[in-house]
């Protein structure tokens, strides 16, 4: 009597469920992991019993700190990791075989740079390829190109990361501002004598900014009278008159209602960066983005370097 073949577990598995055994090892609890990917916490809960029924192994074990993928399930993540990769590496190469520059474009940047820098290059760029549409991404943390979050993204950092390629069209420079009404004269005071001043600071998670760690060396804390997570608040503090601080040049000195009280000092200032994915280098329309970007803001280099002597009231008036 012959004995019925063995069923291959293998047979079994499909895409979905290594996208799924991924998401709960990332998240680590059956709700967050239905949440990211589409579907319900049953069907997950369900889904998972049904692939480690097929393998004949545990994948997780159940912790009070919540899900914790065994060997087998380490195994199983690690493979998906890879596919996941391979998947988005293909479409990135898809995408650089566009001929005609058209579709969507997908740029991450932040509030601070968009607000008061890019907005007006956005607008001229899609004045001039009207086939593009813009798909703006805000947030300060870095978008995952290689995962296509993004096509591109803009950066103020002295450390770009080593995956990307890019070009950098300036130095933002910062430089210390006061609301003009407080500073009336020609003559501004030393530094040093505004050490005991009001200050208003990004808050502790912007440390790795240079004008965060300087003002904390030199600036006593019950003097930053306060803290806030976005530049643009901290221009609007500044010209409400709550403080000084430091702020970006590009939108210090288009402000008329804030003075500089000092030249732009070059340790605080960081590149600006234009920055893609290899793979994406050559998709038409990343490269006509890119080349009429750094035109743009090349153009803007004296205002985003703060290239002006520092002014006072009277001479912003007089501008």
């Amino acid at each position: 009597m012959t004995s019925a073949p063995r069923s291959n577990p293998a047979k079994s598995l499909a895409w979905d469920d290594f996208r799924l055994i991924k998401a709960i090892a990332d998240k680590r609890a059956l709700p967050a992991a239905a949440t990211a990917l589409g579907i319900n916490h049953s069907t997950v809960f369900r889904r998972l019993g049904q692939i480690e029924e097929a393998l004949g192994v545990r994948l997780f074990e159940r912790h009070r700190s919540g899900y914790i993928a065994t060997p087998a399930g380490e195994e199983m993540v690690q493979l998906a990791g890879r596919v996941d990769d391979d998947i988005h590496a293909f479409t990135r190469r898809l995408a650089g075989q566009e001929i005609k520059p058209a579709g969507e474009l997908r740029i991450a940047t932040n509030d601070t740079l968009l607000v008061d820098l890019l907005t007006p290059v956005f607008a001229q760029f899609l004045a001039q390829c009207p086939d593009i549409r813009l798909d703006i991404l805000i947030g300060n943390q870095a978008a995952n190109l290689s995962k296509r979050d993004a096509d591109i993204a803009i950066r103020a950092t002295d450390n770009p990361p080593e995956t990307l390629i890019g070009r950098k069209p300036a130095r933002i420079a910062w430089a210390l501002y006061g609301r003009s009404s407080d500073f009336p004269g020609p003559e501004l005071p030393p530094i040093e004598a505004l050490w005991q001043r009001q200050w208003v600071s990004l808050g502790e998670q912007f440390t790795q900014l240079s004008a965060v760690r300087y003002l904390a060396r030199h600036v006593a804390a019950e003097r930053v009278v306060y803290r806030l997570n976005t530049v643009l608040g901290l221009a609007e503090a500044i010209e409400a008159g709550i403080g000084i601080g430091f702020l970006p040049c590009f939108i210090g000195d288009v402000r008329p209602g804030l003075a500089r009280l000092a030249a732009p000092d070059p340790d605080l200032a960081a590149d600006l960066w234009l920055l893609t994915h290899p793979d994406l280098r050559h998709t038409p329309r990343v490269r006509l983005f890119l080349d009429f970007a750094f035109g743009a803001l090349a153009r803007l280099k004296p205002l985003v370097e703060g290239d002006r002597t520092v002014a006072s009231p009277r001479d912003e008036a007089q501008d």
